[in-house]
């Protein structure tokens, strides 16, 4: 389940790329899809929403948003390595929003994330038919890395305060937000044609919905440690699949860069989780 759930997320950068739309509307209509079909697919979904639900919600809401437009301008691997920073900014807001210190191996992942950030930024990319502006869409996605860990920050209080479909409820009210707030700017829909239309059902109810359906059920079953490691896979695969439909080959430094925060990431969970494991 978590493999299927990762794969199906990691086809979102090509499929992005494949609409012939602007990037609002396919943040608009893919949510609005997504959001439908969770609520129709998961019951916990149409459960009453707490106040807590709204400012979790609305991080993910930008993070949809910002991830779409990220995509259509710079490189499917910019803009998910550059999402895939949001467990430094966990880090830093730990103390602050979460009453969570830092411990002495987070110092080595934050300051490995901000060496392989700093690859993205240095000197310039050239344009590319699917990135035609690099620069401003390292931006977005940097962005969105930033919204992500609002996100999960949010996810993990509202845990402590035993809302059981807190992960539901947040992505079915994100995907509706992020569906209102990029709709006045995505409109008309006038030019959305037959093949854009197929795109946008696949991106909605296959990489965003059934994906998390599958990801529900296979976090029920699978420990932390192991979960997080197998959904690495959407970051290493999503490049991939741009590379094999578009054709889109990302700067060595931009893959440099995302196999340090990858594995930076990986290295932390694992030792929290080792420490983590009671003594015996």
């Amino acid at each position: 389940m978590l493999v299927a759930a990762a794969v199906l997320f990691s086809t979102g950068g090509a499929a992005i790329k494949t609409a012939h739309l602007t990037g609002w509307q396919i943040a608009s209509l893919r949510s609005g899809i997504a959001a439908a079909f969770l609520l129709i697919a998961i019951p916990g979904a149409r459960r009453k929403w707490s106040a807590r639900t709204i400012p979790t919600a609305a991080a993910y809401a930008a993070t949809l948003i910002l991830f779409v437009l990220a995509n259509r301008l710079t490189t499917s691997a910019n803009a998910i390595f550059l999402q895939a920073t949001a467990p430094l900014y966990v880090l830093l807001l730990g103390p602050l929003l979460l009453h969570e210190p830092i411990r002495r191996s987070d110092f080595f992942t934050i300051a490995a994330i901000g060496v392989g950030m700093s690859l993205f930024f240095v000197g310039s990319e050239s344009a590319l038919a699917t990135a035609p502006q690099p620069a401003r869409g390292n931006i977005f996605a940097l962005a969105s890395g930033i919204t992500y860990a609002l996100m999960l920050a949010g996810l993990r209080w509202m845990s402590r305060h035993g809302d059981p479909h807190a992960g539901v409820s947040t992505v079915v009210a994100g995907n509706l937000l992020a569906f209102a707030t990029a709709l006045l700017p995505a409109l008309p829909f006038s030019n959305v044609t037959a093949s854009d239309a197929a795109v946008l059902l696949y991106l909605g109810i296959a990489q965003v919905g059934i994906a998390y359906w599958c990801l529900t059920r296979g976090l029920q079953e699978v420990p932390a440690f192991e979960a997080i490691t197998l959904l690495q896979l959407e970051v290493a695969l999503n490049p991939v699949w741009s590379w094999l439909i578009h054709g889109e080959q990302p700067p060595a430094r931009a893959l440099l860069g995302g196999a340090i925060i990858v594995t930076a990431t990986l290295f932390n969970t694992w030792k929290h989780a080792r420490s983590s494991k009671p003594s015996v």
